[in-house]
């Protein structure tokens, strides 16, 4: 969502209307006050001028709501600048600030008109008579210009004059937009829903199903409190190089490493499957022969499957935020030790489906796994076959 809506910033000078706001909220079916929140967030983080942020604030106010603040900002101006040209100006009907306050009238005539419909474009029309009625007392006495008179009851018929105005405004404006040159909302809408879905097809384009294993090792830090340096840095080294030729045989590659963890990426569950069966297998000749902490190595596995959207075609180490990894680790944190959990939805993928690979169920963030253990089932009362798995000793 923020990816469609920066782009389109981007493709629009640096602008993102309400328009576009709810474009990206159709495109990708997020509510539009969420994406206009999570713009105002963002557009807080950024380290920007303050005309700026303050330019980006306003846009991501309600539609209705930048119309009535516009109202008032240039109703504000029109009284200030109007009473800096009665002290100011001597008199003088064409001065600086008379013509700046002009410019405001302009402004502030413009935005009515250019509301969403008549509803808006008579409020607009209040705001600015009736706060330009209000101010402007405010500024004459401020600035202590003499023959200043006020009668307070006629901000109701001032306020009641501005709505109908913009409302009038409104109505002729739309009569006359195309002589006018201003764009139809409706054309500029399918405009942005067409950049938008352009947008989609160029980050879909990198889209790829794939697998994810998380390795961790039981106890690691408690491994390492009491051993020599050398031998750590020796044992843990050759695991690294054992779990990396295992994934490499099955047709995967190391995506990251953080710690002892690793995650490992796969074209599909099976290769993903099969190589966490290959280490969790395979891990006995690396603690008899290669592993000189005197402590085995106990590893956890999760494996799961799902999209993510490369940056560029193929580069799928540069992928770090993906829902698919964080799953495959939650996995990893709720398996048995020395086993591996299979979400349901690669274990489905995989030959015989979740059947072949265990009946242990677990669940993490809302995702069930099925559990694949190297230990076989023994025998109880009667004929009945209970899955057993005989304690390890606990390694930290």
């Amino acid at each position: 969502m923020l990816v469609l809506a920066e782009r389109l910033r981007a493709e629009n000078g640096g602008v993102l209307d309400d328009s576009a706001i709810q474009a990206v909220a159709e495109a990708t079916g997020a509510p539009s006050e969420y994406v206009r929140l999570a713009v105002k967030l963002r557009s807080e983080r950024a380290k920007d001028s303050f005309l700026r942020n303050a330019r980006s604030q306003y846009l991501t106010l309600e539609p209705e709501v930048r119309r009535y603040v516009a109202s008032g900002v240039a109703a504000i101006l029109f009284a200030l600048f109007f009473a800096l040209g009665g002290k100011l100006d001597a008199g003088d009907t064409y001065g600086v600030f008379k013509m700046v306050g002009l410019l405001a009238l302009a402004v502030g005539a413009y935005n009515a008109s250019v509301a969403k419909d008549g509803r808006v474009a008579a409020i607009c029309g209040a705001v600015f008579g009736g706060g330009y009625f209000a101010l402007s007392s405010v500024f004459d006495f401020m600035l202590r210009i003499p023959d200043t008179k006020v009668d307070a009851w006629m901000l109701i018929p001032i306020t009641a004059l501005g709505a109908v105005a913009g409302v009038t405004l409104h109505k002729t404006v739309n009569k006359y937009r195309d002589r006018l040159g201003l764009k139809d909302p409706v054309k500029e809408r399918q405009e942005l829903l067409r950049q938008l879905v352009s947008l989609q097809d160029r980050l879909r384009s990198n889209e790829q199903h794939m697998t994810f294993l998380s390795l961790d090792i039981v106890g690691s830090t408690k491994m390492k409190a009491h051993t020599d340096p050398l031998s750590v840095e020796f044992t843990f080294t050759e695991y690294h190089q054992f779990v990396e030729r295992i994934v490499r045989k099955w047709g995967g590659s190391i995506h990251s490493t953080a710690g002892d963890g690793i995650t490992c990426a796969f074209e599909n569950p099976q290769q993903g499957f099969s190589a966490a069966r290959n280490i969790q297998t395979g891990i006995i000749e690396l603690n008899t022969f290669r592993n000189k902490i005197g402590i085995p190595i106990v590893l956890r596995a999760g494996v799961h499957t799902g999209t993510v959207v490369t940056p560029q075609a193929g580069d799928i180490k540069s992928v770090n935020f993906a829902h698919v990894i964080d799953i495959a680790a939650h996995l990893q944190k709720v398996c048995p030790p020395g086993g591996i959990a299979v979400s349901d939805l690669a274990a489905s993928m995989v030959p015989g489906g979740a059947a072949a690979i265990g009946s242990i169920k677990v669940n993490a963030s809302d995702v069930n796994a099925v559990i694949w253990d190297p230990r076989p089932a023994v025998p109880t009362v009667g004929a009945a076959q209970i899955p057993m798995r005989p304690s390890i000793p606990e390694q930290s």
